[in-house]
This record gives C-alpha cells, sequence and structure tokens, in this order.
C-alpha cells in the first residue's frame, strides 16, 4: 500500500507499505505522479489523502476491506460534492443522492481520501488525461470506468471521523466541462436550460468553453485483464428461496416449478403467493399437491391483488440464507442457480439482477457492473439485507417499486450488481400477471396526472430537487409527441397542470400505509 498525502492540489509527501517516505517530482500533478507510482508498484492499492484529514485516515480499514483489485473507494465528509448539486440536471440516477453514512454506489469520488488499485490506473494511462485538478480526474476515472464493471463507492470507513462539513469549490465552467467530457453534447444544452429556467442563470461563457473539450468516454479502454477474486465471505449454507407471485397464470408457472426442480442446486423453499381477486374463487394451481416436488412449496391464496403485497407476503415466509427473487413466467437452464453462485462467489456481494430478456432481445451490457435499480422478478439477495425492508405498498398497481427496493438495499450499505449470465428468458406471457385495469383514484380526475403518481413519488423520495427538475424538461419535450396538443403554447400551460395534478396525487400517497 502506497499512501499519497496532497494539499492544494500538489502532493506534500509520499509513504511506502513499509513506513518509508518516496521521493516525487514536485512539478508533477498529483495524477501524474499517481500513474508513476502505478507503474512502479503494479501490485498495490494507492491511497490519497488530504493533509487535513491525514490523523482521521483508517488504514487498517482499507487493509481488510478493499476486497478486491476491481474497486474504487473515496469519501468527503462535505455535504456538497465536487461537482455540486446542479449535476443532477442532467443525471437522475441513484448515484447523485448519496447517503453518507453507509458504504454507497457512487461514481462521485473525492480527492479527501480514497484508495484505488494500481492495475486500474494501469488500464487507463494515457486513456484518461492526468487532469491538473485532482477532484476532477477521479469523479472522470469513476464515470467512465463505472459501466466498465469498475466498482465505485463513498466509503465513510476510509476516515475515523466523518463530521459533515458545508464545503464546496464547484464552478460553472467545471460542471459544463465535465458535462461535454462524460456525456451526449446535448446535455450541455440541457443543463443551460435548466439553469435559465429554475436558477435565472446565462452562463453563455461557460457552455461556450465547453466546447473545446473531448469527450472521454473511450471505447479503447478495457478492465477485462483485471480479474475479481473478492476476499469476503457472503455465502455459507448456500440455502436459498425462491418466491413468485402469481396470477393467473397456471401454465406458465407450472414451467417455472418445472425449472427449478430440474437445477443442479435446488432451492430449499419454493414460495408462491397466488392472487385472485374474485370472491368465492379458490386455487387453480392443482399441481402443487397432485406431484411430488423436491423442495417444500410454501402456497398462500389470497383474494387481495398487487405485486408489493404478495412479494412482501413471500418476504415473511423466507428461511433461507438467500433468497431469488422470480416471475412466474420465466425460464432458466438446469444449471442457473448453481451458475448464479459461482458468480457471486468471485464478487461476493450481497444483491445482484440478472440478465432478464425476451427472445432475441438483445443485451444491454456484457460487464458487471453497478446497477441502477433492481429487477423484482430476476434478482438474488442475501436474506439478512432485507430483514427490515419492503416493497413499499405506496406502489402498488403503479409503477417504480422496484427502484425504489434497490435504493431500500443501497440504504443499508449494500451494492446491487447486474450480472450479464447466467441468462433468463422472460416470456412476457399473454394472459394472466398484473394487466387487469384498475381504478386508480386519479383516474376520474378531469386533467390526467403527468407523470405517474408513483413515479414522481419516487423522485420526490429519493431524488434531489435538481434531478426532479432536470426530469420535468426531459418530459416535457418528449411527452409532446405523443399527446394531442399540437398548439405549443396550450401544450405548456396544460402540461404544467398535469405535473401540479402528479405532484398532488404524489403527495397524497406519501401518507399512504
Amino acid at each position: 500500500m502506497i499512501v499519497v498525502y496532497h494539499l492544494d492540489n500538489k502532493i506534500t509527501r509520499i509513504i511506502s507499505e513499509r513506513n518509508e517516505t518516496l521521493s516525487f517530482n514536485e512539478n508533477n500533478t498529483i495524477a501524474s505522479s499517481l500513474m508513476e507510482l502505478a507503474f512502479q508498484f503494479p501490485l498495490s492499492e494507492i491511497v490519497w489523502c488530504n493533509e487535513d484529514y491525514k490523523q482521521f485516515l483508517n488504514l487498517e480499514f482499507i487493509d481488510n476491506l478493499f476486497h478486491h483489485n476491481k474497486m474504487m473507494m473515496s469519501y468527503s465528509p462535505n455535504e456538497v460534492d465536487f461537482l455540486g448539486r446542479k449535476i443532477g440536471y442532467v443525471d437522475e440516477s441513484p448515484f447523485i443522492k448519496i447517503n453518507k453514512k453507509v458504504s454507497y454506489p457512487t461514481w462521485q469520488m473525492s480527492s479527501v481520501v480514497g484508495v484505488i488499485h494500481a492495475s486500474i490506473l494501469l488500464a487507463i494511462d494515457k486513456k484518461i488525461k492526468c487532469d491538473w485538478d485532482f477532484d476532477y480526474y477521479l469523479n472522470s476515472i469513476a464515470k467512465v470506468c463505472m459501466p466498465l464493471g469498475l466498482l465505485c463507492y463513498s466509503e465513510p470507513k476510509l476516515l475515523l471521523e466523518t463530521e459533515i462539513r458545508l464545503i464546496s469549490k464547484s464552478s460553472d465552467q467545471i460542471l459544463f466541462r465535465f458535462v461535454k467530457q462524460h456525456y451526449r453534447t446535448r446535455w450541455i444544452f440541457l443543463l443551460f436550460l435548466n439553469l435559465m429556467i429554475y436558477e435565472f442563470k446565462f452562463p453563455i461563457l461557460a457552455l461556450l468553453c465547453s466546447f473545446t473539450y473531448k469527450n472521454r468516454n473511450d471505447n479503447s479502454i478495457n478492465l477485462d485483464s483485471i480479474k475479481v477474486s473478492s476476499s469476503l465471505n457472503v455465502i455459507n449454507s448456500g440455502t436459498i428461496d425462491v418466491i413468485i407471485p402469481t396470477i393467473g397464470r397456471k401454465e406458465y408457472l407450472y414451467n417455472v416449478l418445472k425449472d427449478l426442480s430440474q437445477q443442479t442446486h435446488l432451492p430449499k423453499n419454493v414460495i408462491i403467493v397466488e392472487q385472485n381477486p374474485l370472491i368465492g374463487s379458490v386455487s387453480e394451481l392443482d399441481y402443487l399437491t397432485s406431484e411430488d416436488w423436491p423442495f417444500v412449496i410454501k402456497h398462500t391464496f389470497t383474494h387481495q391483488t398487487g405485486a408489493c403485497n404478495a412479494r412482501n407476503v413471500a418476504l415473511n415466509q423466507v428461511e433461507s440464507e438467500w433468497v431469488f427473487f422470480a416471475d412466474d413466467d420465466i425460464r432458466v437452464t438446469n444449471s442457473f442457480t448453481e451458475a448464479a453462485f459461482e458468480f457471486i462467489s468471485q464478487y461476493k456481494n450481497k444483491a445482484v439482477t440478472f440478465n432478464c430478456l425476451r427472445e432475441r432481445e438483445k443485451a444491454i451490457s456484457k460487464e458487471i457492473f453497478q446497477w441502477n435499480t433492481f429487477g423484482s422478478g430476476c434478482s438474488f439477495v442475501k436474506s439478512e439485507i432485507i430483514k427490515n425492508i419492503s416493497f413499499d405498498i405506496k406502489y402498488e398497481f403503479g409503477f417504480a417499486e422496484d427502484s425504489d427496493f434497490g435504493i431500500q438495499i443501497r440504504n443499508t450499505g449494500n451494492d446491487v450488481l447486474f450480472f450479464p449470465a447466467p441468462k433468463i428468458l422472460h416470456l412476457k406471457a399473454p394472459v394472466g400477471g398484473f394487466r387487469t385495469k384498475l381504478n386508480l383514484a386519479w383516474d376520474n380526475e378531469k386533467i390526467k396526472p403527468k407523470p405517474a403518481p408513483t413515479v414522481l413519488l419516487y423522485k420526490i423520495l429519493h431524488e434531489t430537487n435538481e434531478q426532479i427538475n432536470g426530469y420535468r424538461i426531459i418530459l416535457f419535450f418528449k411527452y409532446y409527441s405523443k399527446q394531442s396538443i399540437k398548439n405549443p403554447i396550450r401544450y405548456f400551460f396544460n402540461f404544467k397542470k398535469e405535473w401540479k395534478q402528479s405532484l398532488y396525487w404524489a403527495n397524497k400517497l406519501t401518507n399512504r400505509t
């Protein structure tokens, strides 16, 4: 382990693993010096720490919990991060509003304290410029490499004391430059528009200067040579329960059970919550008792519909170390569970979502990376991390319950990874499921809410004001071509009414239990 101390974008000293002081070129940027250290010590973790925080640096934590090389951790005790709150205007991912109390996935890095393995720096050598501003350089590495499989975290345990301080050094010029170099070009115009509308600012110079910078999303960067072999232990007994909510899909569910019964790694329990809203109706799943199954089937029949409630009922019956959140219209190969645990044992992550695609549907990525949502029909989660969380009933019959559950997992200090394999085939059954059109409270309103109130509810609960306002601008443009009012002025005023209506119902949903 090499520790680099710095102040005001200049290195003050470098300490080796043997506690020896190493020489360095005082004229180099911090980024350039880190790259030189990576070549000198290619098997080492490289730690950076601001001199003002050196007495709080927790080197013991880094020794114990920097558990594989494809990671990047940092922490800023400041309430406002390097790029400031305005980055929310162009990025609506869950990686913007950081929970500073727990280990939290984010590409927003800090020069206060952090650690990266030398092999990552060597992989990006000459592909990401060694910027003079160290904060900018760190954020650039994480933003470019996170989709390529680099796991990036805000980690409070890097410091022994994490008192929050209100410090920010971001500027509009830095922000526009960062957006130009790490997002599509259209986002700098949308950022400018947001700043005009919501903050009455006209940063023309920052906008124009951003055109002098090239985008850094370089397809030549490849991190595949950096193998992951985590030193953590997350699989003990390896037992797993499968939870499946179902409604009106008898044959499809039967095929799912058959697939599960042929697994090389069998589940302990399959927990089925069958729903039928018709009073007097009974279960149609006769095969649950008429056939022999190599696992215990826990069957609940209820007249209460809703995927959130059904999954919560199932979660209360979980006994095993792991939970497989499954849908009633999927197909998996015989080795699916075994292969899934092999990948989990490599990364040692406690929540993973698998590639769940229709026939001939194209995969979103071939990389294992930090997922921005959660798949409630295609995920493995360690039971211990979801004992105190549940699917929020406020989202019942709406949208965003998956994303909300993912945020709850992240707020426990756990990440959600996307695994491209083993794959799950999603049949998208044309019958059954939660397709029944319900008369929601806002359906009878003359002015229909836009967006769906549950979508806005999620944003109110889990996103910043800037993210919500940025989403509002995007929705305004996207929705125009999909509705009937073609007069721009009439459309503008109608959209304001629909947004206000959605906000009204979203606020009402916050009081729902």
